[in-house]
């Protein structure tokens, strides 16, 4: 499993679920009395679902350090083996979670012992992701690179919708909602995103996924190109920055899937 820090976690998620919350509504968070986050990271979904929630919703993850940055109840645990009893919460959750473990299944059976109600995934489809900029050549270039990493990683990143594996786990009643969480940089631009540009420029923001691209079928020659290009890109960025001109829009497809126990 793939393991992120707080800092990925945070820039990832940010503005998640500000827009809008309906393709959270099958969740029926308003009847919750007790739910479960797992694989809670830093806690960016749990913060939602306790807006949502009059209930208990306990933060869930294997890494303790990053159950410090949330608040209020939370447990260490491994998402394929959880220390809670059959039937003992209303709901389990996961955002992200699905797309980084090598048996995803066994986790939305796991949540289905834990339940006495409802499950639910709300997973990526990472192969769908797009981007629009005013670097002209970074949408192609951010579709290649994503496209190498795909096909060295040993999970299913472009899982999306999950019905399949809630059938093999005996849920019923599923239902499927989509939500794009849309991440757009613009003036005036943020420390962070003035940080993420000035990475593109040295390669080092792509440097991290070169193993997982060498898996696959990229050479390292292919690979120290796209970096060189990575790199030409990044300085592009942040000359429009200084110029107030740079725009960058991404979008990626959540699916958000919630079945019932039975």
């Amino acid at each position: 499993m793939r393991e992120f820090t707080a800092e990925y976690l945070g820039a990832t998620r940010e503005g998640m679920w500000a827009d809008s919350r309906e393709a959270l509504q099958p969740l029926c968070l308003e009847r919750c009395e007790r739910a479960l986050d797992v694989g809670a990271g830093t806690g960016e979904l749990t913060r939602v679902l306790r807006e949502e929630s009059s209930g208990e919703v306990v933060a869930v993850d294997a890494d303790a350090d990053l159950l410090t940055h949330v608040s209020g109840s939370i447990a260490v645990g491994d998402a394929c083996r959880l220390s809670f009893a059959d039937n003992s919460v209303d709901l389990a959750v996961c955002q992200a979670l699905l797309v980084n473990l090598p048996d995803p299944g066994r986790v939305v059976r796991e949540f289905a012992r834990v339940a006495s109600e409802r499950t639910a995934v709300i997973e990526p489809d990472n192969s769908a992701v797009t981007i629009d900029s005013t670097v002209e050549a970074e949408g192609a270039l951010a579709r290649r690179a994503r496209e190498r990493y795909l096909a060295g990683v040993s999970t299913d990143a472009s899982l999306g919708a999950a019905q399949e594996l809630f059938g093999e786990a005996g849920l019923s009643s599923v239902e499927v909602r989509d939500y794009d969480h849309e991440r757009v940089i613009a003036p005036p631009y943020s420390e962070r995103a003035l940080t993420a540009a000035k990475r593109k420029t040295t390669g080092k923001s792509i440097a991290s996924d070169r193993e997982t691209m060498l898996v696959g079928d990229t050479t390292p020659e292919e690979y120290d190109a796209l970096r060189q290009a990575w790199r030409k890109v990044g300085r592009a960025a942040v000359k429009q920055m200084q110029d107030n001109e740079y725009r960058r829009r991404e979008v990626v497809p959540f699916y958000v899937t919630v079945g019932s126990v039975m």
